[in-house]
């Protein structure tokens, strides 16, 4: 069963690598979407893939890599896009 989240990362989650090791983790699961920071340093992401693995990689977004302090991880249901892997947008970078 295809399940499909955008979720928000509040915390220190930029500057510590939080998008590559997102999306590293993210395709060693096997889930598509996409990692992006967002102007108020938040990290937002699209995760969609079997329930299990989009449950680890929620599971994962709650702590993050070792330097991030995760302070909450709001999760929103959306529709599946098809994304084909899963990439790291760099459009909202400074």
């Amino acid at each position: 069963m295809l399940r499909a989240v955008e979720i928000r990362v509040t915390g220190k989650v930029q500057g510590v690598f939080f998008r590559a090791s997102c999306a590293e983790y993210a395709r060693h699961l096997g889930v598509r979407g996409w990692v992006r920071n967002e102007p108020d340093g938040s990290v937002r992401a699209h995760i969609e893939g079997g329930w299990t693995s989009v449950e680890e990689m929620l599971e994962w977004c709650r702590r993050g890599p070792r330097r991030a302090e995760v302070t909450d991880v709001q999760v929103t249901k959306v529709p599946a896009i098809d994304a084909e892997g899963f990439v790291v947008d760099r459009s909202t970078d400074h």
